[in-house]
């Protein structure tokens, strides 16, 4: 009887011990559920949030970055798990997104790959080097003074066989994407590489036979552009009339090469007293090309000024409905026509 008693005492011992153990590891099994995989996201009701980690971070750096937007509900439990997988030693700079119902393991996933969000870079409507500094550094990590000093830097620049006047030429406007911790070397290195992709076989034979070098194909381009923006046959044909004058040694006479030389480019008429300012930028005072681009011409321009029109056009003028077209002649009393109507037009609506 007594070892009866003794032996239900040990199961109930047993059954008690295996109840706790089965509490303890549902218990357990729960808060590993909720370190791991239970979203510990807290962004209001937004559907997700960028945040930006520093080149050199570290993991207090990460920590101190995600409590800044109070992005974690439980900071405690991702700090545990960055900890059992190893992220605390391997931060990677960059641009993330974090989604707003992802668990710890998904965050630290994504940081610890370094899955980093792309940004996107265009250079289109661009006209100064301070302009491109200031898209560039707005979007990747790279310092503007650094970046700036790079550009006035011949010796640097001489790697890609440009200089400070003419380093615009190597800038293909259109949209490309860099992760934001993109070095400056990194930059320098994947537009030559986009330069160098633009510039065919086929681009090359049509330049020479201008017969233009690469970077004065983009300096007239970039004058072509500013002259016509979007009509990419007119620019055939602007493209043409500049051939012609740099041909027959007659200075271009482009205004807005006056305008970049200023400065200012709100100026919407060019005065007379304008075009002898004295620049190397200005075709009116000086003869064949400027000492570099005016712009960032696109591959449309680029291509209008290797696929120009072969005409016998000398003289240009804007038409008088301000369309932004242009009429073209041969003679210069046919353009005195042109530019009194154009005239007439700028009095009448007060631009002076």
């Amino acid at each position: 009887m007594a070892k009866k008693k003794k032996n239900s005492f040990v199961k109930k011992v047993v059954l008690s011990v295996l109840l706790i153990l089965l509490i303890a590891g549902g218990i357990g099994g729960y808060y590993a559920y909720q370190t791991i995989y239970k979203s510990n996201i807290n962004i209001s009701d937004k559907k997700s949030q960028i945040i930006y980690i520093p080149t050199g971070s570290d993991f207090t750096d990460v920590m101190n970055i995600l409590n800044e937007y109070n992005i974690l509900k439980n900071p405690a439990t991702f700090e545990y798990l960055a900890e059992k997988k190893k992220y605390k030693d391997a931060v990677k700079p960059g641009k993330y997104r974090i989604l707003a119902k992802m668990s710890n393991n998904a965050l630290i996933n994504l940081l610890k790959a370094g899955l980093q969000e792309p940004v996107e870079i265009n250079f289109n409507g661009l006209k100064t080097v301070d302009q491109l500094v200031s898209r560039v550094c707005r979007r990747i990590e790279a310092d503007s003074g650094s970046f700036r000093q790079a550009l006035t830097d011949n010796g640097f620049l001489s790697k890609y066989g440009f200089n400070q006047d003419n380093i615009q030429a190597l800038f293909i406007p259109k949209t490309y994407e860099f992760y934001w911790n993109t070095s400056l070397d990194e930059f320098f290195e994947r537009m030559a590489k986009e330069y160098k992709a633009f510039w065919t076989d086929s681009r090359k034979k049509k330049a020479k036979a201008i017969p233009l070098s690469q970077t004065d194909v983009y300096t007239l381009a970039s004058i072509v552009q500013a002259e016509q923006c979007c009509d990419n046959d007119e620019k055939r044909v602007i493209a043409g009339l500049y051939i012609n004058r740099l041909q027959q040694d007659m200075p271009l006479q482009s205004d807005p090469t006056v305008i970049y030389a200023i400065g200012d480019f709100t100026i919407q008429r060019v005065s007379t007293e304008q075009t002898h300012v004295e620049s190397p930028y200005n075709t009116y005072v000086v003869k064949g090309l400027p000492p570099g681009p005016i712009g960032f011409a696109s591959e449309a321009s680029l291509d209008a000024v290797l696929n120009y029109d072969k005409n016998d056009y000398i003289y240009m003028c804007a038409k008088e409905d301000l369309s932004g077209k242009h009429y073209f002649a041969t003679s210069y009393e046919q353009h005195c026509i042109y530019a009194k109507k154009y005239r007439d037009a700028l009095n009448e609506r007060n631009i002076h």
